[in-house]
């Protein structure tokens, strides 16, 4: 197993962070991030950008963080015992856009690398991440589109990633009071630690470089479909559940506040307008039922693709 290089994985993150922010400012054409560097009481820190009130994206935000500390938190602990009484080091990007039209999805993308060590013994260290799709008023070939892309990012290196880690996405991004996924999944992988660590990094590599190419073409294809106050309140409910997820079962959310994290950039994920409804139901046959009743439970794509 080839040795770590945590310097390597940071100056890949803050390139990915630029190229990101860039490709969504061209997308968006009137607006700018805005760069929020901020520093951690317990160690380390990062910089937040956020993009808000442009003619695409309501909010759009690309945030990189590098913490340390002397332990791990409870999040991490509960289900690998062995990293009890080790230091760590955390970095990754990480980030929720929020468009303005409804027939453009919300999306989340994510990656990052964990590295544990207590004198005297060998390193613990990891890679995770992913990114996940949440339409509202979806196009089967966007699906698929994404898809593709996401099947693209891990044939690269390992063929049997895609299947594996489409698989945990569904499982990860669940939401079990509703019984329902939160969009149409993606990939979701963590605890990556295998063949070496050159591997891994070029996995989380290929799978943070992909994230442009599957999300922009979804939003120049829809963003300049008509809409009315129907769909828009129909998009603001449905973020409720981006709401819920993150708050309640998010690893990332749980990880950064049990650190002592700096809460704003924490939370940028949640969308600056949301509503809740008591036991709102879709009428029957509608396009809001149709999300529902064809994208909300996990489903093989690219089988339906391959069919056509």
């Amino acid at each position: 197993m080839s040795q770590p290089d945590p310097n390597a994985v940071k100056q890949f993150l803050l390139s990915l962070q630029n190229d990101i922010c860039l490709a969504l400012e061209k997308a968006d054409q009137t607006k700018q991030f805005v760069e929020d560097e901020w520093q951690r009481d317990g160690g380390g820190g990062g910089r937040t950008r956020v993009l808000e009130n442009g003619d695409v994206f309501e909010q759009a935000g690309v945030n990189f963080s590098h913490v340390m500390g002397d332990s791990m938190p409870a999040s991490a602990t509960a289900k690998r015992p062995e990293l009890e009484g080790r230091s760590f080091e955390a970095m990754g990007v990480s980030l929720v856009i929020h468009p303005n039209n409804p027939y453009v999805p919300t999306t989340h993308a994510n990656v990052r690398f964990f590295i544990a060590e207590k004198e005297g013994c060998d390193p613990i260290w990891w890679f995770g991440g992913g990114f996940d799709l949440t339409p509202y008023y979806p196009f089967e070939e966007d699906v698929i589109h994404w898809h593709q892309q996401a099947k693209k990012a891990c044939d690269v290196i390992a063929p049997d990633y895609y299947k594996k880690y489409k698989k945990w996405c569904d499982d990860y991004f669940y939401l079990p009071h509703r019984n329902e996924t939160r969009g149409v999944g993606g990939l979701f992988f963590d605890d990556l630690n295998e063949k070496s660590f050159a591997h891994c990094f070029a996995f989380m590599q290929s799978v943070g470089n992909q994230f442009v190419p599957a999300y922009l073409p979804i939003v120049k294809k829809r963003q300049c479909i008509p809409y009315g106050e129907r769909e828009r309140d129909f998009q603001l409910y449905r973020r409720g559940r981006y709401v819920e997820f993150n708050l309640v079962y998010d690893r990332g959310t749980l990880f950064g506040l049990q650190t002592g994290g700096r809460t704003e950039s924490i939370l940028m994920s949640l969308p600056p307008l949301v509503k809740w409804r008591y036991n709102w139901q879709p009428e029957p046959a509608s396009d809001e039922a149709r999300l529902y009743e064809r994208y909300l439970q996990p489903q093989d794509w690219l089988s339906i693709n391959s069919k056509k």
